[in-house]
């Protein structure tokens, strides 16, 4: 993972305000966490990656922990910080792996977000060490922020991608991923390794762990395949872009489209 991210830097800071890219995903993302945080509080960014979300943050006064497993991002990350003017609210950036969260005590922060390891997870042990972590660090009542690839994403993403579209040919391959949620990928430079959810499942497995569901977001809302529209409306109708991301913001929790999602967005509250 930490060469994957290594070799995109600044094109991972800009990806999140691309309106071809993951402006909605941004969007629903901020509105979720408008909505659901409290006024103020201690936050901990796992696997924040260039600092988007925890510049996002502390530009709010909350007081923000980030850490990431590449090096690479998170100096990308002091930049941007410090060109935003909120270091004094961003208490540390570290590296630090979502699975040992031990340099933090218990009930050490008020929300986790965890916008990026879960998926990133084949292994189950991997995933339900991921969230004991998240869960002892956070305060009871406080909140998790947790981000998941639905399986078909996976799927989608293979039959789009013209040098991957071999493993639909491959009996064994195609089954891990649509029984197993696995996904692997053997182009080197590429998404490596994966695991995607299936919707119906993710609450009951945050359940086993105490934690409360919140909500349940497509973070891409309507908007797969309607990128370059977006983006057209964006650059030449700022009105009828509003409308729009107000119908995204809207529709983001129906649970018919979530399957088709690129990203989920599970919020959850420590019991």
């Amino acid at each position: 993972m930490r060469e994957y991210y290594a070799q995109f830097g600044e094109r991972e800071w800009l990806r999140l305000c691309n309106a071809e890219d993951g402006a909605i995903e941004f969007a629903v993302t901020r509105h979720a966490l408008s909505t659901h945080l409290p006024k103020f509080g201690r936050i901990l960014d796992i696997g924040g990656g260039p600092g988007r979300y925890t510049i996002w943050l502390a530009e709010r006064d909350y007081r923000v922990v980030l850490a990431d497993l590449s090096p690479r991002l998170l100096d990308i990350a002091r930049e941007k910080i410090a060109e935003a003017g909120v270091a004094a609210n961003v208490e540390s950036i570290g590296v630090a792996d979502a699975r040992d969260l031990n340099q933090w005590p218990d009930g050490a922060f008020d929300a986790v977000l965890s916008l990026g390891p879960f998926y990133h997870l084949p292994e189950l042990q991997d995933r339900r060490a991921a969230t004991a972590e998240m869960v002892r660090v956070l305060r009871p009542g406080g909140l998790a922020f947790v981000a998941l690839m639905p399986r078909y994403s996976f799927i989608r993403r293979t039959i789009a991608v013209r040098d991957e579209r071999r493993h639909l040919q491959q009996p064994e391959w195609l089954e891990q991923l649509t029984e197993r949620g696995h996904f692997e990928n053997d182009v080197a430079g590429r998404f490596s390794c994966g695991f995607g959810v299936r919707p119906a499942e993710v609450i009951p497995f945050f359940d086993e762990f105490g934690i409360e569901p919140v909500t349940l977001l497509a973070a891409e809302s309507l908007s797969i395949g309607l990128q370059g529209s977006l983006a057209d409306l964006s650059a030449n109708d700022p009105d009828a872009y509003a409308v729009a991301l107000n119908l995204m913001l809207d529709a983001a929790s129906d649970p018919s489209i979530h399957g088709m999602s690129n990203h989920l967005l599970y919020v959850g509250r420590r019991g």
